[in-house]
């Protein structure tokens, strides 16, 4: 009994060795492992904000869309009007942000809708199915209390991405 605990311990020893010497990077920063030395990792990033001619919200601390790679990824856009008005003035707003990067409905992958009143967008769908004419994207509804607009009982986020031909 003896030699299987020994055995036992011997090959947890083994493992976490083996474990640890995988693990080169222990440290929390975003950092790359080159064999010699390491560099800091680095993410392009391309901005855009509504209007201005800035980037980015530096007051509320984002952006409206950033691009990274092929990929978008547009920040959620409020509307305090629950009605067919209003759902399809959120969609157009977030047609600018695509085509702010050359991309449409069509390069959408992933929606993510948070409302205040999930009963009455429902009822409403119909406005937002118009937007992706058939090509719907992974989507989650979500009612929450309240949204970052105090008013706000809609706010709709996408994540897009670029065709291969596109960038």
């Amino acid at each position: 009994m003896k030699q299987i605990y020994k055995q036992m311990i011997n090959y947890s020893l083994l493992l976490f060795m083996l474990a640890n010497s995988s693990c080169k990077n222990t440290n929390s920063e975003n950092t790359t492992v080159d064999k010699h030395e390491k560099k800091p990792l680095t993410i392009a990033k391309e901005k855009w904000h509504w209007g201005g001619g800035k980037d980015q919200n530096t007051t509320a601390g984002y952006a409206q869309v950033v691009k990274s790679g092929k990929v978008i990824y547009i920040s959620g856009v409020p509307t305090n009007d629950l009605s067919p008005k209003g759902v399809s003035e959120v969609y157009e707003r977030l047609n600018q942000c695509l085509k702010a990067f050359g991309a449409s409905s069509k390069n959408v992958v992933k929606e993510t809708l948070y409302t205040t009143d999930i009963e009455t967008m429902k009822k409403y769908n119909s406005t937002r199915k118009s937007f992706y004419k058939g090509d719907f994207p992974a989507a989650s509804w979500v009612q929450v209390n309240r949204l970052y607009e105090p008013d706000a009982k809609l706010e709709i986020e996408l994540i897009a991405h670029l065709e291969e031909d596109e960038e």
